[in-house]
């Protein structure tokens, strides 16, 4: 390897691989890289077969070893954008924000501009080298549509800081949700998860690359066909809250994705525009001075007006 960013990865191929093709079996097992990057990867010769390049239609045979040579991110350069931002706390150390609906953390493909990066980039001078340029700062995030609190990082110190407290499961975060049906009154969803071998845009708990994920639900109150929920993630896994409440039956409102049915309910939940997912709260030990905080973001909006038809139901 040329450039010491890069890394390697490798494995033995199980039983379940036996037969794919080369750029398949490298495809499942890598989460976030495109089948034609993966291709592109093989004709480069980043990926081996027991030491040897190898074609991507070549048949995987069980116990052969394939080696793949990651290549270095290609640095983004994100332009600061003067955005408005929601803050509700800052100081030289780190910033904690209220995530609006709509936008996105970083950029990437079909978000160059008008991501929260762009916002901070403006908003903070001495960001940019923050935990490297394509995710200045960052050290969690929310999906698109989910609003609520967010935590960034100031410089080096605090965003090693966070990322230890994260990593180490030394954060409290807490969401609010509406999901369809009835859930009990407390449930825990403790089950691995990963990128669905079927759908690449989706997370579930059938793909072969599964990461532990624990998710503690208690319901609030009670609707005509959902329940508001109060929701206490143990891990930060990509699309966990969604993806747990859809295996468990109770899928998210306005989550078409993950199985919020369309038809046959209150027009109110139909026509939703996001999965209604709020991160309430955000709890933790200042990365710099050690002591207790705790921050909490109003509920959106669209959640509170739509609680509030819901609640207009009951009463009739």
């Amino acid at each position: 390897m040329n450039d010491p960013r890069e890394h390697s990865t490798d494995w033995l191929v199980d039983p379940s691989e036996v037969s794919l093709r080369l750029d398949v079996a490298v495809f499942r097992r890598l989460e976030d890289v495109s089948r034609a990057r993966i291709k592109r990867w093989i004709e480069e010769g980043r990926v081996r077969v027991n030491g040897e390049p190898a074609r991507p239609s070549r048949a995987c045979r069980e116990g052969e070893r394939i080696d793949v040579t990651i290549p270095a991110p290609v640095p983004a350069k994100p332009l600061p954008e003067a955005i408005p931002l929601d803050i509700l706390f800052e100081d030289t150390d780190i910033l904690v924000l209220n995530k609006p609906s709509g936008m996105v953390v970083h950029p990437g493909p079909g978000h160059g501009s008008g991501t929260l990066v762009n916002a901070l980039l403006a908003h903070c001078d001495d960001l940019s080298g923050i935990g490297g340029v394509e995710r200045p700062g960052i050290v969690h995030r929310l999906d698109k549509g989910t609003t609520g609190v967010l935590i960034v990082a100031k410089h080096d110190r605090a965003h090693q800081g966070l990322a230890r407290a994260f990593e180490e499961r030394r954060v409290d975060k807490r969401y609010l949700a509406l999901a369809h049906g009835h859930t009990p009154a407390t449930l825990t969803v403790d089950l691995a998860i990963g990128r669905d071998p079927f759908k690449r845009t989706k997370i579930s708990s059938r793909g072969p690359r599964r990461r532990e994920a624990l998710t503690e639900i208690a319901t609030l109150e009670t609707f005509p066909g959902c329940s508001l929920l109060e929701i206490r993630i143990h891990t930060g896994r990509t699309h966990q809250i969604r993806a747990h409440l859809s295996e468990a039956g109770f899928p998210l409102v306005g989550d078409g994705d993950y199985g919020a049915p369309s038809k046959g309910i209150a027009r109110c939940l139909a026509i939703f525009p996001r999965p209604a997912l709020h991160a309430q709260s955000l709890s933790l030990e200042h990365p710099m001075t050690g002591a207790t905080l705790r921050w909490e973001a109003p509920i959106p909006d669209d959640l509170r007006e739509l609680r509030a038809k819901l609640s207009n139901v009951v009463a009739e």
